[in-house]
């Protein structure tokens, strides 16, 4: 399907999309965008009740186009085993990929597997290893469960929205807003090239500061992974990078 053909399927689609429609001259929106609130405000209730019972959660993203076979899928499914075995509670978006790896090596350790699925036009359905299944409909919303009910964000490969996540994460951390907030990129190799964008121009030319890279490690060991959210503390090494 031609990129322009998908979009005028999908067009007005989601709730997000209808959320974020520029108002017409002469249309409803006062009327509908005022009472749509209360739709945010049950999401954000439904989602306070389902989640209030976690308190250790790990929040781990990455790509949902990664195949079962694929190296980075075991060690996210590695991870998810080994998190839950040292006690927290995964949470992912809830779909396939790295998120079900994820919540697959949780729920097959016999721990907790959250996942927190949007919707979508495409793409995104519920895997099946989840002991708590939410359904969101509004990006913000879903957002503020990862961020509130974690005590770390996991960052696998992904693509855009797994980037979304990750400097959303960096941005909190960087104003002030979240603290003791570890931030855990997976796969050396694929994170180099950013990484080094990071800090050449970008730290160069101080639109950060080394400061910034406090809470962000890298690792190719999903054991690291549990060692650095167990042991995190804010003095260590700006950036840690194991082989």
């Amino acid at each position: 399907m031609k990129d322009e053909d998908y979009y005028k399927q999908s067009h007005g689609s989601t709730q997000d999309e209808r959320l974020l429609e520029t108002p017409e001259p002469g249309g409803e929106f006062l009327h509908t965008d005022t009472w749509r609130v209360f739709r945010i405000m049950g999401e954000f209730v439904q989602g306070f009740e389902d989640l209030a019972h976690i308190t250790n959660g790990v929040a781990v993203f990455g790509s949902a186009r990664t195949p079962a076979d694929h190296p980075e899928y075991r060690a996210a499914q590695e991870t998810g085993a080994l998190l839950a075995r040292a006690g927290y509670a995964v949470i992912t978006g809830g779909g396939p990929g790295i998120m079900e790896a994820a919540n697959r090596g949780a729920f097959e350790a016999g721990g907790t597997s959250v996942g927190c699925n949007i919707e979508l036009p495409h793409e995104q359905f519920s895997n099946s290893y989840l002991t708590l299944s939410l359904k969101f409909k509004y990006f913000f919303v879903r957002k503020m469960m990862f961020v509130k009910y974690s005590d770390a964000f996991i960052i696998f490969p992904g693509g855009f929205g797994t980037l979304d996540e990750l400097f959303e994460a960096l941005t909190l951390i960087q104003t002030h807003k979240i603290h003791n907030f570890p931030v855990v990129l997976f796969g050396s190799a694929y994170w180099k090239e950013m990484l080094d964008w990071l800090r050449g121009p970008m730290l160069e030319e101080g639109k950060i500061v080394e400061e910034d890279f406090r809470r962000l490690h890298v690792t190719d060991s999903p054991s690291e992974i549990i060692e650095i959210v167990k042991t995190y503390e804010p003095s260590k090494e700006l950036v840690s990078h194991s082989r």
